[in-house]
């Protein structure tokens, strides 16, 4: 592996670079080192060689925009785009330093920061959220007609399989992930207990289609495109979108090793300036079809581009007989999708704590403060001359009329009747 290639006078910089130093060079002249230092800060990235982890999934974009469209560049990195086979893979090489930044789910960094779901404890932070929106639960066709948006429709089917010693089989990506999270409020709305009810499974994002196709599951959650590209290749239909379960929820992330971030700073504030001006061009819908383009490619998602389409512009047909025109589609940049809200670190811990994966109440505020790293996010846009909405503690209420209040999140874990908390 080529290691990360420090800044040096001989490294490629951007115009904007060179101006700010040689200006910084011929005025100050002659004067106190300190004093120099002082007016002309050099902003330039302690390390300008960076490998971005993405996996097959359509809100991987602002990296791979960034990377494809020169936004990285801009701002002095020299990015590479490595796409890797699992959630897994992505926690381990970010771990072992093999990757320096990556796409990740926002459940990801907490679980590594605490040592949880079997990986080796590892501080991680989350300086930027990727994207809102665009996530789905698929069911099997052997559904249809029978089960719609309503998990409670599901329940007495659930019952009867188990009661003939053949559970229903549903799938999700990584066990504290965000599908992870839907698929288990979803089935507990119905009444169902993702723990006892039902077998619960993993399976990789690009392997659910394939894995559905030959009958070994009932359903699953995942990202698009797989969720379209199972209604293209007839073997299931969407239950439910995501957003139509939590509008604007976050989904994926930009994480980083917290000793990378602290180590250096300016690099990571480069590549949010970049995925910045990636996700304000994503969000131009007159760029989505160049951006489908881009994407599809076999080095990326690898999925016919009309297929991803269809679901960035909110045009959702849920191949069960049901259509509309989605308003709350993916987005990367706009309502204030970026800032690493607290409040969001904090449900995840809830659901940590209602699904027995911790014991006994977590830290809700000493994690969200450990991972969630809004100062890197927030003088990187003022350098750039971004405002931003800024931190948001509003409570955020679900598609069962659940209320989470994040002033009270242990309250709100121990609210629910379908739970498998322990201690």
């Amino acid at each position: 592996m080529k290691a990360p290639t420090l800044a040096t006078p001989s490294s490629s910089l951007s115009r904007r670079h060179f101006i700010t130093r040689s200006a910084a060079g011929l005025l100050a002249a002659g004067l106190p080192t300190g004093w120099v230092g002082s007016v002309y800060a050099d902003d330039s990235p302690e390390v300008t060689d960076i490998k971005l982890g993405i996996i097959a999934l359509t809100d991987c974009s602002p990296i791979v925009i960034g990377h494809e469209k020169g936004f990285f560049k801009k701002f002095g990195i020299n990015s590479t785009v490595s796409k890797e086979a699992s959630w897994a893979v992505i926690r381990d090489k970010l771990t072992t330093g093999e990757n320096q930044a990556t796409h990740m789910l926002i459940g990801m960094p907490l679980a590594s920061t605490m040592g949880l779901g079997g990986s080796a404890k590892k501080e991680m932070v989350i300086p930027w959220l990727l994207n809102r929106n665009g996530q789905a639960i698929t069911l099997a066709n052997s559904l249809k007609g029978k089960v719609a948006a309503d998990p409670k429709a599901l329940k007495p089917i659930v019952d009867a399989a188990k009661a003939a010693g053949a559970p229903m089989t549903f799938a999700m990506t990584f066990p504290p992930g965000t599908h992870a999270m839907w698929m288990r409020y979803f089935l507990a709305a119905g009444g169902i207990n993702p723990d006892t009810d039902v077998n619960l499974i993993v399976i990789p994002p690009p392997q659910m289609v394939a894995n559905m196709k030959v009958g070994k599951m009932d359903g699953f959650c995942v990202g698009e495109p797989w969720n379209a590209r199972s209604i293209a290749e007839d073997i299931g239909f969407t239950s439910i979108t995501t957003q139509e379960m939590w509008k604007n929820h976050p989904e994926k992330v930009c994480a980083f090793t917290k000793e990378f971030a602290e180590t250096n700073p300016k690099t990571v504030k480069a590549v949010l300036k970049g995925l910045h001006e990636a996700s304000v061009w994503l969000d131009d819908l007159g760029n989505r079809k160049e951006q489908c383009d881009i994407v599809s490619k076999a080095s990326y998602v690898n999925c016919p581009p009309e297929i991803i389409y269809d679901r960035l512009m909110g045009n959702m047909d849920y191949g069960d007989g049901r259509t509309k025109k989605d308003e709350d589609y993916m987005i990367f940049s706009s309502r204030n999708c970026n800032f690493p809200q607290a409040k969001f670190a904090k449900w995840w811990l809830s659901q940590f704590r209602r699904w027995g994966m911790v014991e006994g109440a977590p830290d809700y505020e000493g994690v969200a403060k450990s991972v969630m790293m809004p100062s890197l996010y927030e003088e990187a846009m003022k350098e750039i001359g971004y405002a931003h909405g800024g931190a948001d503690d509003k409570p955020e209420t679900f598609f069962d009329g659940v209320t989470f209040d994040p002033s009270k999140p242990e309250e709100y874990a121990k609210s629910f009747a379908v739970n498998s908390i322990k201690g």
